[in-house]
């Protein structure tokens, strides 16, 4: 690996002239301007790591207060099949899920019977027992979220929300670096058009 840090070709040592333009005597004004905006760049990606902590944390507060909403007047339960779940059949032209919905009945809080799909293992015989989460009716519903849940959220939406602005911030410094290139290039095109001319460069 020592070829990327050391000598003058390696990719460290590119992107060093790059940041550092001044050392190099060549170096032109757009050199040092789009140095200067790589170096700003840089320091926004950096300034950006808190602030996106900062909306991760916000955004885990109200996830751990969805989670604890999300509890109340939610219960476990558990449903006993009333039929056998299908069994899966997987051919060359399908492809078989994990569950299947099947009739199954549970009771509530008050002793109160309920009927009702539930996800059940494939081929899993009548009388099988099946958590299930209900509410306050006794009606089915979706799990709550966990503090687990919350945290792995907050930890994505903070991550996502970097990844964007270094995203923004690459895509406007890959914009200005392509059109400086387009002038370098240009000024060259110049320059080579009044060489053979002058004997001289301008």
């Amino acid at each position: 690996m020592g070829f990327l840090v050391h000598g003058s070709s390696g990719p460290i040592a590119r992107f060093r002239r790059r940041l550092f333009p001044g050392h190099n005597s060549l170096a032109r004004g757009s050199d040092r301007f789009e140095a200067l905006l790589l170096k700003l760049v840089i320091l926004a990606a950096l300034l950006a790591v808190p602030v996106a902590a900062a909306v991760g944390s916000a955004n885990h507060g109200r996830q751990v207060a969805a989670a604890a909403a999300d509890s109340t007047g939610r219960t476990p339960a558990t449903a006993y099949l009333l039929k056998a779940a299908p069994v899966r059949i997987v051919d060359s032209e399908s492809v078989g899920t994990d569950t299947s919905t099947t009739e199954a009945t549970w009771t509530d809080s008050r002793g109160a019977r309920h009927t009702g799909g539930v996800l059940a293992a494939p081929g899993s015989p009548v009388g099988s027992a099946m958590p299930i989460w209900i509410d306050a009716r006794g009606e089915l519903t979706t799990a709550p979220r966990t503090a687990s849940t919350a945290v792995f959220d907050s930890v994505l939406v903070g991550l996502w929300l970097w990844f964007a602005v270094v995203a923004g911030l690459v895509l406007v410094q890959r914009v200005v670096r392509l059109v400086l290139d387009r002038q370098r290039a240009a000024a060259w095109e110049r320059a080579w058009a009044v060489y053979p001319r002058s004997g001289s460069w301008p």
